[in-house]
């Protein structure tokens, strides 16, 4: 993408884009440079002048290097919720702040999707349209069964308004005990009582030291023989050696929207696993994603610009 002032001959951008729709709004004298993060990045004078940085969706890979170039950079904002790749990059004093509450609705669309279609057989009646074979049979339904949303913030609630519809009974769990609008959310160490009870396991964790590996060889073992593990957080929350042991055992089913690796290389054993179902890290990725960027963009910069305080920091300045 080209890179472009807000004011043709204007002052050094301060802010620096992934959408020229992102510009839309802001006052004229704001100098404005836009990257999408499909090249080597802009030019050095550019990156000299930035304070405000908006990562482009899904360009984190690309975006990270840039950031120790920037060294007038105040403020980094995430498109994605998960900001686990950015953190090493992050200079000192420099505010960061994620995309809470921009993919709620997507990411907790295609959790509910992946159970729906894992229950009731939807993969093997693609397999059997495209062999043009008419295979019927019974398959388990989501309603009378037990789900347990472990993560319990803002994306694993959107994903239990979008369950209540299908009569099942909703399990929540979240680093600390509290109480949610729809009943108790259980403390992580009530894991070991509450993983039994479970028909399906949604994963809405963020990445953290703490969650890497949670769902290991015990987790995965203390699930009821016949369990749906859904996955719809970052993929080394899950040990994919221990997942694969009982995939292949077929005591346990799987649907994944994310892996460890990612992406998943071709002739990996998860690609061949019993009873999975694998989609390519779209969660967020979906229609729903830009309206409610750049209305977070908007917000973040109008409170930048005035000084205020900005929403969704992660990691906040000292001092």
């Amino acid at each position: 993408m080209s890179l472009s002032n807000a004011v043709p001959g204007g002052p050094p951008a301060r802010i620096l884009l992934p959408y020229p729709s992102a510009q839309v709004g802001l006052r004229p004298e704001v100098a404005v440079a836009l990257w999408d993060g499909l090249d080597a990045g802009p030019p050095q004078r550019v990156l000299d002048e930035v304070e405000f940085f908006v990562i482009p969706y899904t360009r984190t890979t690309a975006a990270a290097p840039l950031l120790a170039r920037m060294p007038r950079l105040r403020v980094v904002q995430s498109l994605s919720a998960g900001v686990e790749e950015l953190l090493p990059a992050l200079p000192a004093g420099v505010a960061l702040c994620n995309a809470r509450g921009v993919h709620d609705a997507s990411t907790a669309e295609l959790a509910v999707t992946l159970v729906l279609s894992s229950l009731r057989g939807v993969p093997g009646f693609v397999r059997a349209q495209d062999a043009g074979a008419w295979e019927g049979g019974s398959y388990a339904s989501l309603a009378d069964r037990t789900v347990l949303v472990v993560g319990h913030g803002s994306i694993g609630a959107a994903v239990e308004e979008r369950l209540v519809p299908f009569e099942c009974e909703v399990l929540r769990v979240a680093r600390t005990a509290r109480t949610a609008a729809r009943g108790p959310v259980h403390a992580i160490a009530d894991l070991p009582g509450l993983l039994p009870r479970a028909d399906v396991v949604v994963l809405t964790v963020p990445l953290t030291d703490a969650t890497r590996g949670l769902a290991d060889a015990g987790f995965l073992a203390a699930m009821k023989d016949g369990a749906l593990l859904v996955n719809v957080a970052r993929g080394a929350v899950v040990d994919t050696g221990a997942l694969l042991a009982e995939l292949r055992s077929g005591r346990l089913a799987a649907a994944l929207d994310v892996t460890d690796p990612e992406p998943l290389p071709a002739g990996h054993p998860l690609w061949r696993a019993p009873n999975t179902l694998i989609t390519p890290h779209v969660g967020g990725n979906s229609s729903a994603f830009l309206p409610r960027g750049l209305r977070l963009i908007r917000t973040q910069l109008e409170r930048f610009l005035a000084g205020g305080p900005l929403e969704n920091v992660v990691v906040r300045p000292v001092g």
